[in-house]
C-alpha cells in the first residue's frame, strides 16, 4: 500500500514530536531526526513495493494461477509476501 507524502510527513512529524515529549530528542535536533526518519520509513516501503512485485510475478508464473481477488489468490499472496520478508531479512 501506497503512502502519500504528506501522510509520511504526517507519521514522521508523530513520531518525532512523542521522541522530543518523551525526552529521547533535542529539540536542536529535531529536523535532523525528522529527516532522518522520513528516509528510513520511505526505503522500508520501498521494499514492500518490490516484494510485491516479486510475489505477484511468483503468483503469476504458477501453472493454475488462481484470478486475483479471489480467496486463493489472497491467500497464495499472504503467504509468499511473509516468505520473502524473512528472505529479506524482516
Amino acid at each position: 500500500m501506497r503512502l502519500s507524502d504528506s501522510k509520511i510527513s504526517h507519521i514522521t512529524n508523530l513520531l518525532t514530536d512523542g521522541l522530543n515529549k518523551d525526552g529521547f530528542l533535542a529539540s536542536s535536533r529535531e529536523d535532523e531526526a525528522r529527516k532522518e526518519i522520513k528516509s528510513a520509513f520511505i526505503e522500508y516501503l520501498k521494499v514492500d513495493d518490490e516484494i510485491d512485485l516479486a510475489v505477484r510475478k511468483k503468483i503469476a508464473t504458477l501453472s493454475k494461477a488462481p484470478p486475483e481477488g479471489s480467496q486463493e489468490w489472497s491467500v497464495l499472496y499472504r503467504k509468499y509476501f511473509r516468505e520473502e520478508e524473512v528472505r529479506r531479512g524482516r
